[in-house]
């Protein structure tokens, strides 16, 4: 019996998925069925997007060539040793930066909540809102402030996070996806960024288009010279102007501002990954993983609207909802009003809806609108 399936096009070879949102050849729909046991082929009938007629293509592929993550044999990922040691050097001074906060100046606790807010705003609403998703547009003061406010957040260059975003998008919960939640909470926390890349990551990651992203000057820039722009945004400002303007120690100011400061804004990153990709509602689409989670809400400054990202990643507000707790919004629609961001991209509320009424999870309706 045919069973259809999507065909996607790796580099030199064809795998098959089940998930539609993978479509990679033009739309090509693929029937198959087992071949003979002793032979251990599966038989692929293509079907191509017809023109006036329908062309089909028959090719063989091993079994093992089927991209069903529950059958395919799992890749041994290697370890980036220099990756584990740093980050629990950098989780132990976090700790220790927490026991030195009594004995620091005020002054040095608001400044190091500033470095976390704006560095926080280089994630949501530089690199993921508009680098990743173009969900509005900037003019050059905006998206130079951005980058630096990136790179006080130091989570890798602006052109690989978005690249990677993209792929996490397109191949969301598959081998493919960076951070992929189905190998559990730890490896979608911080796990996918101690062992080396998956290869359909890979491979995927050179299929994404990224030619917008290598037209931005700002974006171009910040590569070439993201090591020291981390060192001086990262590191130098944060632990300088403490010491500079209220003579606050280097030791705190290191300590506090620095290692405490950037794992509290790395773990809020990663709890979209994570928390909100295991946990939460689903109202509207509850075929995904993704779901609205409050708790990183809060943490993230209003990225845990993230079952309404999942299903409309083109909206600006990443969210439905006028919601008090969506500052990285706030800061779009100020900038929009002083003229340095526009051509803001929405979903109309019809949309929404009947999106919700299709693909939502019911249960959650009535409680999602109260």
């Amino acid at each position: 019996m045919w069973t259809e399936l999507n065909l996607l096009k790796g580099e030199n070879e064809y795998v098959l998925s089940r998930d539609p949102n993978q479509v990679d050849v033009g739309g090509a729909v693929l029937a198959f069925e087992e071949g003979n046991s002793s032979t251990q082929e599966i038989l692929l009938r293509v079907i191509m997007p017809p023109r006036s007629t329908t062309q089909t293509e028959t090719l063989i592929v091993e079994p093992d060539k089927i991209c069903d993550d529950n059958k395919r044999k799992r890749t041994e990922r290697e370890i980036v040793w220099f990756n584990v040691y740093f980050m629990v050097v950098l989780h132990l001074m976090a700790i220790y930066g927490i026991s030195l906060l009594p004995s620091a100046n005020p002054r040095t606790w608001v400044w190091t909540w500033l470095c976390h807010f704006f560095g926080g705003l280089g994630i949501t609403v530089g690199v993921h809102r508009l680098w990743s998703h173009r969900s509005f547009k900037a003019t050059w003061p905006l998206r130079l402030a951005l980058m630096i406010m990136n790179c006080i957040a130091a989570q890798n260059d602006i052109f690989e996070w978005a690249r990677d975003h993209r792929v996490h998008h397109k191949y969301s919960e598959t081998d493919a996806d960076p951070h992929n939640a189905k190998n559990g909470f730890f490896f979608s926390h911080v796990g996918w960024l101690l062992v080396r890349k998956h290869p359909d990551v890979i491979a995927r990651g050179k299929q994404i288009d990224l030619s917008d992203l290598y037209e931005d000057g700002i974006v171009m820039f910040q590569r070439r010279n993201y090591k020291l722009l981390v060192i001086v945004f990262n590191i130098l400002m944060p632990v300088a102007v403490p010491w500079f303007f209220w003579n606050e120690s280097v030791w705190n100011g290191f300590f506090i501002c620095y290692a405490f400061r950037y794992v509290v804004t790395l773990n809020a990153t990663w709890c979209v990954n994570s928390l909100a990709h295991l946990w939460g509602s689903r109202p509207y689409d509850e075929s995904i993983n993704p779901s609205e989670n409050f708790t990183v809400v809060l943490a993230t400054g209003g990225e845990g609207f993230h079952n309404f990202h999942h299903t409309f990643p083109q909206d600006y507000a990443t969210s439905e909802l006028g919601s008090p707790m969506n500052p990285s919004k706030w800061f779009i629609d100020l900038c929009a009003l002083l003229g340095l961001a526009y051509d803001l991209k929405t979903i109309s509320k019809d949309t929404i809806l009947k999106r919700r009424m299709r693909t939502g999870n019911l249960q959650h309706l009535k409680h999602h609108d109260d």
